[in-house]
């Protein structure tokens, strides 16, 4: 017998699969707004939870099971892994409880060899080695154990079903679908073993929550099939639910959706900002009355797709919107996983990080590769600090993790440093990363205030490290800047990572190799720490995909039905910048580990390529340029050290004698002390108090003048003397 409490108006579902450390956060946001108007909802992350039964004793054997009898047709790989197919079950649950952070004394067993069964995935040890080295024994056992998982993933794509991925399910079906016929053709095929699986554990949870409205979130194309097959089964079964749509996929793919048999599936389909949308939808199918408005919603009216934007109601601010809830998923099952060895990538998949938006949209907003007009970047709107710090707080006592990842397209700096401030000055402890964009307001001491608030690491596109290129992408940044804003992060310690981009539309043969020298240069220099090439994608809703012809690419015309994003295209040029992939990957693998920067850059690739024009010492001389001295006198100065010991002692010369003050600070890591004039000694000491970051003051560096000047002479001298530049070294921060 079903007990009533467990019904909700609403379920909230993400399908397989996103990603395996951390739930993906759209329906964990999407609850917590439900939550400030009442409406019940269960969320639920159907992708962990089908890994985690497929990679069970029970859900192997089945595997195993089904797939034994096309043996004589297996590769040699697929059919040694069949043959330890007693290996494999017997370990599974270990590994993936350990996995999962439960059993951290299996490390020592997986490292020692000969526990877990071996096949082609192995074969890549040899080059993790020097990876791994400096690795400790539970990474060097994550990576193993991943490599388990990726050989029965190799099993399952080759003896299963050729779709599966572990962050992704049936991609291709949903890159690029101009037209829905595809998708439509397969969903006619009986259920794969996945899906089987999947609709299995839908089906329990549909019976007990018996929702009126059930809303599933489709970030990528790789969920979008499995979106369909539930949408499918709950359709044949649950005729009186009604079913939504929304998420990354259908805000950027599907906003020229026109196939009505997409809504043989789907009730709705709504775009960009869930949170009103959702809201209305819900009166909607929970109200008695015929016409009810609603906010962005795609839906059948007499066989034809009509698109409703009829409410006067505007979007909710992000102060408006709730902490993200993250309730009902299951926080404790997520499994860590380290495939390969950039540090980056580790950060991203191993560990479990609370995802929160510190504003919506992005304050840049020119990027001409970016999907500058759609809302979810068009509309920047930060959010305050303290609403921001208290969301944190609501997280870690929810879930217990300390751990943010901040999602935004790219952070702003100003919020940042106010984020910063705040969580000094409650003495929160707390991890977090975020996306930026590297520009000069990145000084030296807002990094090292953004190290002392708990940031560990940033990402940011580099793009092309050409500074025509990168003028024509309007990044609005130059190389020699982002050099000394990768050096600024590096030196306070929070790594930094790089996208990096090529075959950008007009990029030269020369300008992809001396992008590469410069890449090479940074990495030699120690300032950048981590980084990851893409070639460049033509999308419908950025400016290059809007006005192909001002960056002379032609661009291929379909007719558009369903999905309207990637668009292939012809370069001018006409280079294939396919052929440099290989050698720009393998160089930036070598130079991550530190290695290979005297190889001529000509070793990378099997084809002539010309000799770079950048000068070898470049980045150098960039960051050899002298630091500016004068102080914007609405600068913030604030101190995050400690109160100084203070003793004060005579000091006389030719029969004159004056006081001196030492001032001895301690910090984490060291003491150091500073010896000024006894006077000016006490006015440092009463202005460190209230310059403090635990203080409500907030002083400019005008105001400390001002301050300052009504007792002594000069404040400039002072402030650029040998003792004042020490402390500014150890946290006296100009922002």
């Amino acid at each position: 017998m079903q007990k009533s409490h467990d019904l909700k108006d609403i379920l909230l579902i993400t399908p397989p699969f996103t990603q395996l450390n951390t739930p993906y956060p759209a329906t964990a946001y999407i609850k917590g707004f439900l939550n400030t108007k009442d409406i019940s909802a269960y969320q639920m992350d159907l992708g962990i939870e089908v890994i985690l039964e497929l990679f069970s004793k029970k859900g192997l054997e089945s595997l195993f099971q089904i797939s034994g009898f096309k043996f004589e047709e297996f590769e040699p790989n697929s059919q040694r892994i069949y043959f330890l197919k007693d290996d494999y079950i017997k370990t599974t649950d270990a590994v993936i409880a350990f996995l999962q952070g439960k059993n951290p004394s299996l490390a020592r067993q997986i490292c020692s060899g000969n526990f877990l069964p071996e096949a082609s995935r192995f074969d890549q040890l040899d080059d993790m080695e020097f990876a791994f080295g400096s690795m400790g024994m539970q990474d060097k056992a994550k990576h193993l154990a991943t490599l388990y998982l990726e050989d029965l993933s190799d099993f399952i794509v080759e003896c299963i079903d050729e779709n599966f991925g572990f962050s992704r399910y049936a991609e291709r079906l949903g890159r690029s679908a101009n037209s829905f016929d595809e998708l439509y053709n397969h969903l006619q095929n009986e259920l794969t073993f996945i899906d089987e699986i999947t609709i299995k554990i839908l089906k329990e949870r549909i019976e007990e929550v018996q929702p009126k409205l059930v809303l599933i979130s489709v970030p990528f194309p790789g969920n979008l099939y499995s979106a369909f097959r539930c949408a499918q089964f709950i359709k044949a079964n649950y005729p009186n639910m009604k079913l939504s749509m929304g998420g990354g996929f259908p805000n950027t793919e599907l906003r020229e959706l026109k196939d009505n048999r997409v809504f043989e599936f789907f009730d709705f389909i709504t775009l960009d900002d869930g949170e009103l949308p959702v809201e209305l939808l819900y009166d909607f199918v929970t109200s008695t009355q015929v016409e009810k408005p609603l906010k962005r919603t795609f839906l059948l009216e007499n066989n034809q797709v009509v698109y409703k934007n009829n409410t006067t109601r505007h979007d909710y601010k992000q102060a408006e919107v709730g902490t993200p809830d993250y309730s009902d998923l299951l926080l404790d099952k997520y499994i860590s996983v380290i495939e390969i060895a950039n540090p980056m990538h580790s950060l991203w998949s191993d560990g479990r990080w609370n995802k929160l938006t510190m504003a919506h949209g992005c304050y840049w907003g020119k990027c001409t590769f970016c999907d500058i007009s759609l809302d979810y970047i068009k509309l920047y709107e930060p959010i305050a600090a303290k609403i921001l710090v208290d969301r944190m707080e609501e997280l870690i006592a929810q879930t217990g993790e300390n751990g943010f990842h901040f999602v935004d397209e790219a952070a702003p700096p100003a919020l940042m440093r106010e984020v910063a401030l705040e969580i000094i000055k409650r003495k929160l402890v707390v991890t977090w990363w975020t996306n930026i964009r590297f520009e000069k307001s990145f000084t030296a001491d807002l990094c090292l205030l953004l190290k002392e608030s708990g940031c560990i690491a940033v990402s940011g596109g580099l793009e092309v490290a050409s500074d025509r290129l990168l003028e024509l992408i309007k990044k609005g940044v130059t190389v020699e800047q982002v050099a000394q804003v990768t050096r600024n992060f590096t030196e306070s310690g929070i790594m930094v990572h790089a996208y990096l981009m090529y075959g950008y539309p007009t990029q030269t043969i020369q300008e992809t190799v001396d992008s590469l020298e410069m890449v090479r240069q940074l990495f030699e220099l120690g300032v950048l720490q981590s980084g990851f090439w893409h070639q460049f994608a033509m999308t419908a809703h950025s400016p290059v995909g809007m006005f192909p012809e001002e960056f002379g690419v032609i661009p291929e015309q379909n007719e558009i039905t369903f999905a309207n994003n990637d668009i292939n295209f012809k370069d001018k040029t006409g280079i294939n910048h396919d052929k440099f992939s290989f050698g720009l990957k393998k160089s930036l693998f070598n130079y991550m580990h530190g290695i290979c920067f005297d190889y001529d850059l000509q070793d990378w690739f099997d084809f002539k390529i010309p000799k770079t024009k950048i000068p070898s010492d470049f980045i150098y001389n960039c960051l050899e340029k002298e630091q500016n001295f004068n102080t914007k006198p609405n600068a913030k100065i604030v101190w995050i050290g400690g109160k100084p010991q203070t003793e004060i002692f005579t000091k006389s010369k030719k029969g004159t004698s004056w006081e001196i003050m030492k001032l001895t600070f301690h910090n984490k890591t060291q003491n150091y002390d500073i010896s000024v004039n006894a006077e000016e000694g006490k006015w440092l000491v009463n202005t460190l108090e209230k310059i403090s970051v635990y203080s409500d003051n907030k002083m400019t560096f005008s105001q400390l003048k001002s301050d300052f000047e009504q007792q002594f002479d000069d404040f400039e001298l002072f402030w650029y003397s040998k003792p004042i530049m020490t402390m500014r070294q150890f946290g006296l921060l100009t922002l």
